[in-house]
């Protein structure tokens, strides 16, 4: 039976977050080979590009496997790594953009994964999926964004602040940050907030836990809805009282391990696959953008309150193996025929990336505050939140 009244919680971390410092380079790498492969005549279409990154204490080390370009050298990689890390704002004496070690170790894509997705080679009729896998989008009616409450406005917390800091507002609060907001819940309906957690580097090591609250309690009132804090809801501001240390000098990061944090704070199921440092051809990364915004458009054309929708791959297969969608309840259209009319568009690898036009450098933006619930970019950045599949969809089903 479902529950109308309930308590759910949500977290994000900024982009100094040591994982998603590695996100942020690794993604950095990929636009790197988007902005580069035509400048050297190769057709974006034939850009690969699977890069993980690893951080720790004044070290980087970023592997993987790629194609694209020959005068996208070491060095070059290497020199786009150091210039993200200066613009999240790393300049402490465990990780500093310009004295920290960057270690490259990429290498060619293998043959074997890419004559399975390529779509000129004979075995294949169209391009395969990179890999094997199941993806899942989601929206709902909770925020203007039809994002799920929680993770929105964790997230909206944590720009705040980074907005603050970039522009200098904030000159003693470090690029580290966590936030974490519980929301209550009424008939179904978000209403409010009952605890605040953050937990945000400092850069004056004798901070106190309420200096830091003094500096970040306006940001956070600012981002939630008018009436949300309450004089029940609890605050809790670095409540280890310290921290000082922060990033990778603090903890070890590597790219893909805030895939809930990425996607819709666990208010919907996550089929496992990261997203940053992966070309569009991986279905981990493009077919979940597609699944979200397939929910969104159903969602906004009023078929539904909440959508979930699964797709799944087999690597070197073009069409989707099945789709999923689940209206909880919510739905004015048969889920079955919802599902056939969707399986109707080209889901493919290549008719997502044409769809979406995924073919850019448009992905390091996205590496923090999440991937989904942000306006779609005039450069064609964050497409997969457009809603211009909704009239279709409303015209053919409603």
């Amino acid at each position: 039976m479902s529950r109308s009244d309930y308590l759910f919680t949500s977290e994000s971390v900024s982009e100094g977050h040591p994982d998603k410092v590695c996100d942020r380079i690794s993604d950095e790498i990929v636009d790197l080979f988007y902005r580069e492969g035509p400048k050297a005549g190769i057709d974006p279409w034939q850009i690969r590009a699977a890069c993980e990154t690893l951080a720790t204490t004044n070290k980087v080390v970023i592997a993987g496997e790629t194609r694209g370009p020959s005068t996208v050298t070491k060095d070059w990689i290497a020199h786009t790594a150091r210039m993200a890390i200066r613009d999240i704002g790393y300049e402490q004496a465990g990780f500093h953009w310009e004295n920290c070690d960057i270690e490259v170790l990429l290498h060619p894509q293998s043959a074997d994964i890419a004559q399975g997705v390529d779509a000129l080679q004979p075995s294949n009729q169209e391009e395969g999926a990179g890999d094997q896998g199941i993806m899942f989008g989601y929206a709902c009616r909770e925020t203007p964004e039809l994002m799920p409450a929680p993770i929105y406005y964790a997230h909206k917390i944590l720009r705040l602040i980074s907005e603050a800091r970039h522009s200098d507002r904030e000159k003693v609060l470090g690029p580290d940050s966590k936030s974490q907001v519980t929301v209550r819940y009424a008939d179904g309906k978000p209403v409010g907030v009952t605890e605040i957690v953050v937990s945000h580097q400092h850069l004056v090591e004798n901070m106190t836990s309420h200096q830091v609250r003094e500096l970040v309690e306006p940001y956070v009132r600012k981002a939630l809805p008018e009436g949300w804090i309450s004089q029940g809801t609890v605050w809790h501001i670095n409540p280890t009282g310290k921290f000082f240390i922060g990033g990778p000098d603090g903890d070890t990061g590597l790219t893909g391990r805030k895939i809930i944090v990425d996607t819709y704070g666990g208010a919907a199921p996550h089929g496992g696959g990261a997203f940053s440092g992966k070309d569009p051809t991986k279905v981990d990364r493009s077919a979940a953008y597609a699944a979200r915004y397939l929910a969104k458009n159903v969602v906004a054309a009023g078929l539904a309150d909440r959508c979930t929708i699964q797709l799944s791959y087999a690597i070197g297969v073009a069409r989707p193996l099945s789709i999923y969608a689940d209206l909880h309840g919510t739905g004015r259209v048969d889920p079955a025929k919802l599902e056939t009319a969707l399986m109707d568009l080209n889901l493919s690898p290549r008719g997502i990336r044409e769809r979406l036009d995924l073919n850019k450098p448009i992905y390091a933006r996205t590496s923090a505050y999440g991937h989904f619930g942000r306006a779609p970019d005039a450069d064609g950045g964050f497409s997969w939140e457009r809603t211009d599949l909704a009239d279709k969809l409303k015209s053919h089903l409603a």
